[in-house]
């Protein structure tokens, strides 16, 4: 089954890594793209992606208040979002799970843990 994935994210560099891990391990794919905050939602709304992959620093609108507004609204409440993000300091995985994300990894991007992060999101029970 094929899975709609949103990927919201403003760096180019980190776009490419993460769209060309998805491309290799995934047979089917839907990738969306949102490049700031506004268009996050807009795409959300738009597309209802099956994942989000939310990185937290954003123009215009920040991940955290991203993830805060659509986990308000119960069309995407069970949407996994998962946090994509260079904040690594002390307390900000806890900071990013009460913001409403589901899950949170740290980049720089491992490829192996990061494909192992994502093979429970991408399953189609999930």
């Amino acid at each position: 089954m094929s899975k709609r994935i949103l990927i919201v994210e403003d760096e180019q560099t980190n776009l490419l890594v993460v769209t060309q891990i998805l491309e290799l391990i995934l047979d089917q794919h839907d990738l969306l793209f949102a490049r700031d905050g506004h268009e996050a939602i807009t795409m959300t709304y738009q597309h209802q992606p099956d994942i989000i992959l939310m990185d937290l620093s954003l123009p215009k609108l920040s991940g955290w208040e991203v993830v805060r507004s659509l986990k308000k609204d119960s069309r995407f409440r069970n949407t996994p979002i998962l946090a994509l993000t260079a904040h690594a300091m002390v307390g900000d995985r806890e900071r990013a799970l009460e913001a409403g994300c589901d899950d949170y990894f740290t980049k720089p991007i491992d490829i192996d843990r990061f494909v192992s992060f994502l093979k429970p999101y991408l399953q189609d029970d999930h």
